[in-house]
């Protein structure tokens, strides 16, 4: 590396730098998340769009992003991440810094490096709301513009949505077995990176988590936030008691006390103890938390020991490998438990921690497109769902078709951007939280059950099929 390497990327006023790599290769670069660098890409993208500019090939284009088929254990999927995606097809730029490294791996031609410096995102997308619940081979996103732009953004837009749609569908199927009872989003320690976890916060509270532990999303998405004690907390001090005594006095606002560093009976009944001479002093504790052992059966010892010391208004709050399984094994059991905590299980979606998902060419220049290959076949098209509903106002079944077919039912996708500009405000994530909400109420009650016991009806219009066969009579000829 130049011993001048370290100059030629300067820091504006007010911008933060910081070096990367080892200490005889490290590059002082900007200090920003990797999602928002460009550069966040496949190569293939930029290889290909250098083919296409070189031959001139850049009409316009539609792409879909859609799901194959559903993983184990799973009946239905949750829409998340279009907002972070509007956002980033939006601001999507090139620094003069980009440029000069692209050009310096001497891969790419003048024509390709002047393109992206001028690059600004000009397309239209239509998509299913955030919060809408969907189906195998139905398109949650649609990104129609030129070639070169559509094929640029694919994979960023596969790294969104795929993750935060995941997240959500994990996170509904926690909240449906957690039957109405607050559940928070623990998971930040373990997941897989940093944006990782701040996007797990998102799509699990749209699900109808409560909110999470994460402060960042707090600030960022306006989630509320969570947060109890640590056993490090605890073992600092040579005193239990002393130890919630000094935790409640510092944090006086809805203290919730850390049972099971030690013995967890023992901790509930010195919160017993501790509990009359800190409501002197106008401090109430309102929650334990245990996050170890049998917590059915502990919860319910502990509770027994907190009524009978006169505290039934403190909830008992639990974590520590929770999951949907656990959460309908402690409602079927009874257990008094008010609130639950979810780590690992959720932020790393643990039983299905990758969708079968896909962007694929739909039409081109006017023409149908479609993709054959064995097991990954795609239907062509611009695509519309429309969903009907029985007279109980739970979800009947879908229809796919082109977009200009007319099918009863409501249509699911909907315009979103035109001329890479939203076409409305950002919705609230109030509101697409009310979405979900709304369709998870829809769902077929068999849909709702943990155990697969029932195949949604997704129909495969006359059209559509018609347009299969229009764009297989292309390839043959």
């Amino acid at each position: 590396m130049p011993a001048n390497r370290r100059s030629e990327i300067r820091p504006a006023p007010g911008e933060e730098f910081f070096w990367y790599g080892s200490a005889f290769t490290r590059t002082l670069v900007p200090a920003m998340t990797p999602a928002t660098s460009p550069l966040l890409t496949d190569l293939y993208e930029l290889n290909m769009i250098q083919a296409y500019l070189d031959r001139g090939e850049n009409k316009e284009a539609a792409f879909e992003f859609f799901v194959r088929r559903l993983p184990a254990r799973r009946e239905f999927l949750l829409a998340a991440g279009l907002d972070t995606l509007l956002d980033y097809l939006e601001t999507l730029r090139f620094s003069p810094e980009d440029i000069a490294w692209l050009a310096s791996t001497g891969r790419f031609k003048k024509n390709l490096l002047d393109y992206l410096a001028a690059f600004r995102f000009t397309g239209d997308v239509h998509a299913m709301p955030e919060g809408t619940v969907f189906f195998p081979h139905e398109p949650i996103v649609r990104i129609t513009a030129p070639l070169v732009q559509a094929q640029l953004v694919e994979s960023r837009l596969i790294n969104v949505m795929h993750f935060q749609s995941m997240i959500a569908s994990k996170a509904a199927r926690m909240v449906l077995a957690a039957d109405g009872k607050t559940v928070v989003d623990f998971g930040l320690r373990s997941a897989h990176g940093a944006e990782a976890g701040l996007l797990a916060s998102r799509a699990s509270y749209i699900a109808g988590f409560a909110g999470a532990a994460n402060v960042l999303a707090g600030k960022l998405f306006g989630i509320p936030i969570f947060g109890t004690m640590a056993h490090s907390f605890v073992q600092v001090h040579d005193d239990e008691a002393a130890a919630f005594e000094n935790y409640a006095r510092a944090r006086p606002e809805g203290v919730t006390l850390l049972l099971d560093t030690y013995d967890t009976e023992a901790a509930a009944r010195k919160v017993v103890a501790l509990a009359p001479r800190l409501a002197a002093d106008g401090i109430v504790v309102r929650a334990v938390r245990i996050d170890s052992g049998d917590l059915i059966a502990m919860a319910k010892s502990v509770r027994r020991i907190l009524d009978g010391g006169g505290l039934s208004a403190v909830t008992i709050f639990v974590s520590g490998g929770v999951n949907e399984d656990v959460l309908a094994k402690i409602r079927a059991a009874g257990a008094p438990i008010d609130g639950y905590g979810i780590g690992a299980n959720l932020t790393s979606s643990q039983d299905a921690p990758t969708l079968d998902c896909a962007y694929k060419l739909q039409d081109y220049a006017g023409a149908p497109r479609r993709k054959r290959s064995e097991g990954k076949a795609t239907w062509p098209g611009r695509k519309q769902v429309w969903r009907s509903y029985g007279a109980d106002g739970r979800m009947k079944s879908d229809v796919l078709s082109v977009e200009t077919d007319k099918q009863a039912g409501e249509s699911l996708i909907e315009p979103a951007m035109r001329g890479g500009k939203r076409l409305a405000p950002q919705p609230s994530l109030a509101d697409i939280r009310t979405r979900a909400a709304r369709d998870l109420a829809r769902l077929p009650e068999p849909l709702r059950q943990l155990t697969p016991n029932s195949a949604y009806d997704v129909k495969v219009a006359d059209a559509l099929a018609a347009l299969a066969e229009q764009a297989d009579a292309r390839i043959r000829g």
